[in-house]
């Protein structure tokens, strides 16, 4: 793929990419078995744990965790109330989006408490290993601390574009706005009224600037991190893609990552960008 060309002119000292659609990975670029820390791309991966729980039965989406009168929903959608990197109360749930890495650290335990399994293994048993993501690990906190490769996580990618892991309605749940309407901050991008987020996942909409590209359907759900990670899926035309790099995001990724998603949507549909 031409538009995978763009990642190899980035100012990076390493970076892989893959772009897949429902038939599998149309094309990839760099050392795709090479392992990066994920920053906040690991919140995905435990959020997909989280649902599995659900699934299993060992933890309801809507049973009381974190601060009173929040729940499970509330800590996976950023709408607990909780600060960002402490267990700080700082709004009433389902009040304000507040993007809390402390949220997921809460949710690690409650499902460690409730299955008996320390978190980083059941994270293993419920999403890497059915998946086959031999690389994948969590040595650090849940809201931060995994560590992956672009063929594991294409392999994740597969997965949010035909789930087998979770029911449809499960998966409907995650991949759509929860709590609708409240505003708060991107992590680098600034207040957006509303922002939109699923259950572990970012929900586009019509955030501008934002990280994903124009071409983007506001349906387009993932994830980026603090250390130059993202994943998107845009369910519409059916196409993911997974960017894994060694620099810390900062103002030399704002331009660069939209133009790449944007040459990536513009090369498989061949279509105008979706506003």
């Amino acid at each position: 793929m031409r538009s995978l060309e763009l990642v190899s002119q980035w100012p990076v000292d390493h970076a892989a990419a893959a772009v897949l659609t429902r038939g599998g990975v149309v094309g990839t670029v760099g050392d795709t078995a090479e392992v990066y820390p994920l920053a906040s791309v690991t919140k995905p991966l435990v959020a997909y744990a989280v649902l599995v729980a659900v699934e299993e039965g060992a933890i309801e989406l809507d049973q009381p965790a974190g601060p009173p009168g929040s729940t499970v929903r509330h800590l996976l959608a950023h709408a607990s109330g909780l600060a960002f990197g402490e267990q700080k109360v700082q709004a009433e749930p389902g009040r304000k989006r507040i993007y809390s890495s402390a949220g997921f650290e809460v949710l690690a335990d409650l499902i460690a408490d409730e299955t008996g399994i320390a978190f980083p293994d059941y994270l293993t048993e419920a999403v890497f290993e059915p998946l086959g993501m031999r690389e994948s690990t969590l040595p650090g906190p849940a809201g931060h601390g995994g560590h992956s490769s672009v063929a594991d996580l294409s392999l994740f990618a597969a997965e949010l574009l035909v789930p087998t892991l979770i029911s449809e309605e499960t998966f409907a749940a995650a991949t759509s706005v929860q709590f609708p309407g409240l505003d708060g901050l991107v992590p680098g991008y600034g207040m957006h009224k509303p922002n939109d987020w699923g259950l572990g996942f970012e929900i586009r909409g019509h955030k501008s600037p934002h990280w994903t590209g124009s071409a983007n359907s506001p349906r387009t759900f993932g994830h980026f991190g603090q250390s130059g990670t993202f994943l998107w899926v845009d369910p519409e035309p059916g196409i993911a893609s997974v960017v894994l790099t060694n620099r810390a995001f900062g103002d030399w990724a704002k331009p660069l990552w939209p133009a790449f998603s944007d040459a990536v949507l513009g090369e498989i549909t061949e279509t105008s960008p979706v506003r």
